[in-house]
């Protein structure tokens, strides 16, 4: 396989010269220097790597770079917008819902792919959404607070956007994605 010569990160088209063998983790923070997703395990089973490839959680550290293609990739970097953090990263801050943060990203990560797929999830489904990323500290509670409380802030945002009156609308639009 050819090598690798752009990588579409965070709504970019990013120049990168990298053997398709190579992680995605390796080629995100030493060729690009986004640094959010962590070397963890390296066996897919902690978190700490996981990156969206077409907003699907993804453990970076598995995953070839030739693999990816030129699917969209988002990484915590990414989040952010026009200064301000995404909600998912206000509520874990809100909650101090990391000590070391060394799983944060990744948790972070994963709770966003949550929360695009079922903006109001209920705690059972935060649960099974978040297995698979492991926090070493022992912060699951706050981590599942900090998530339900992002979902009400993108709920209260969208009510703001569409007002009462689209109510309808936007139920509908929840059950027909």
């Amino acid at each position: 396989m050819a090598k690798i010569t752009e990588l579409h990160v965070n709504g970019k088209t990013l120049p990168v010269d990298a053997d398709p063998e190579r992680s995605l983790l390796s080629v995100l923070r030493d060729d690009l220097e986004l640094t959010g997703a962590k070397y963890g395990c390296g066996e897919g089973e902690c978190g700490a790597c996981t990156v969206l490839v077409e907003d699907a959680p993804t453990h970076s550290c598995l995953t070839p770079v030739g693999k990816v293609g030129q699917k969209p990739i988002t990484t915590i970097e990414g989040l952010e917008q026009k200064g301000r953090l995404h909600p998912l990263q206000e509520a874990f801050l809100e909650f101090g819902a990391m000590q070391c943060a060394y799983c944060a990203s990744g948790m972070i990560m994963s709770g966003v792919a949550l929360l695009r797929r079922n903006p109001n999830p209920s705690e059972q489904e935060i649960v099974r959404a978040m297995d698979g990323n492991i926090c070493r500290c022992g912060t699951y509670p706050r981590i599942i607070a900090a998530i339900r409380r992002a979902a009400q802030a993108q709920g209260s945002a969208m009510n703001r956007i569409n007002g009462p009156q689209d109510e309808n609308r936007k139920l509908f639009r929840r059950t027909a994605e």
